[in-house]
């Protein structure tokens, strides 16, 4: 089963729906077969690339209810074990860290770029960190496997643009227009950071559907509880 996560790096719910699937995954007995791969999406495509401090964006964008909204994904990243600092939290453009994890993807594979997408959104979140800094990228990238020389190369050029442009374009032309979206074998979709049990639910309905399709029917179509067709 393939499972496509369409997020952004600066998205609070992404980093919470990732723990989340992750915990469901755990628990699916056919998780061996499960390779999941991040897809790229941007909520502000025309974020600046300096970087600015976060509670002052947020404030500007939705004013004083900014603060609630904080305090509420700050409670419920606490009991998935996150810890998000929006004190320190800095507001930038994500594209160069989508190219990196298209990198880690096309060249180290599905479990490094799942490890790369977690050190970029604990270092956005949590360390406040400049994830538009090409040297902070690099070290981060580091962290998860990837080669140093390689990545400091591969960002200073413009490899991966096109294509992170080309993925761009195409969650707006699947209709994505929130994230998280989770596309489970490229057909059903599930928004947002849903509960563990949820995706559980989820994971254990595509599989039952797939194995059905196999064996019987390769033109059925149907939806899980919470998921909708691509």
């Amino acid at each position: 089963m393939k499972v496509e996560i369409y997020s952004d790096i600066a998205c609070p719910w992404c980093y919470i729906g990732k723990r989340r699937f992750e915990q469901a995954l755990a628990g699916f007995e056919g998780r061996a077969g499960v390779e999941v791969v991040y897809r790229p999406y941007q909520l502000v495509p025309d974020a600046p690339e300096a970087a600015t401090p976060h509670r002052a964006w947020l404030a500007e964008r939705y004013g004083p209810q900014s603060v609630a909204m904080d305090a509420r994904v700050t409670e419920l990243g606490r009991a998935e074990g996150i810890t998000y600092d929006f004190d320190t939290a800095l507001h930038t453009n994500t594209f160069l860290g989508h190219r990196l994890l298209h990198l880690a993807l096309a060249e180290y594979g599905a479990e490094v770029q799942g490890a790369l997408k977690e050190g970029l959104l604990k270092a956005h979140f949590s360390d406040g960190a400049d994830i538009g800094d090409r040297v902070r990228l690099t070290e981060i990238a580091v962290a998860a496997g990837l080669d140093g020389e390689r990545v400091a190369g591969y960002l200073a050029g413009d490899e991966g643009v096109e294509e992170v442009r080309a993925q761009l374009a195409e969650a707006r032309e699947l209709g994505i227009s929130a994230v998280p979206t989770f596309v489970f074998e490229g057909k059903w979709a599930v928004q947002g950071g849903q509960e563990a049990e949820t995706f559980r639910k989820v994971l254990e309905q595509v599989a039952a559907e797939t194995s059905a399709l196999v064996q019987a029917a390769p033109d059925a179509d149907s939806c899980a509880d919470g998921a909708c067709a691509v």
